[in-house]
C-alpha cells in the first residue's frame, strides 16, 4: 500500500490500500483495496476491505466492516454517523454497532 502526503503513526499496517492527505494514529490496519482520503485515523482501528472514506474522523478502537463507503454521500452518512456543517463526518465504535471499551 502508499500513504501519500499523509502522516503515518509507529504500528501501522497499510497492506495494499491508499491513503492521501491524512492522519493515522497508531496501531491503525488498512486492508487491501481500502481508499483513505481527508481523514483522521484514531489509534487502534481497523479499515476492511474494500473501504472507501473520505473527509471521516474515526474514533478509537473503531472496526469498519468491509465494504463501506463513508463520506461520499452526506444524506445516507447523516442517517448512521454525526455530519459537520462543512462534512466532515464523525464515526465512533458504538455508530457502528461495536462495544469498544477504553483501556487505561
Amino acid at each position: 500500500g502508499m500513504a501519500v502526503d499523509s502522516m503515518v503513526s509507529g504500528g501501522c499496517i497499510i497492506s495494499g490500500s491508499v491513503v492521501r492527505h491524512s492522519v493515522l494514529f497508531s496501531n491503525v490496519e488498512v486492508h487491501s483495496f481500502s481508499l483513505i482520503e481527508d481523514s483522521v485515523v484514531l489509534p487502534d482501528v481497523s479499515v476492511g476491505r474494500h473501504c472507501r472514506l473520505k473527509k471521516v474522523v474515526l474514533d478509537k478502537g473503531c472496526i469498519v466492516p468491509e465494504g463501506t463507503v463513508i463520506g461520499e454521500d452526506p444524506e445516507l452518512d447523516a442517517q448512521r454517523f454525526e455530519v459537520s456543517p462543512n462534512g466532515v463526518v464523525l464515526v465512533t465504535p458504538e455508530m457502528l454497532g461495536q462495544n469498544y471499551r477504553y483501556v487505561r
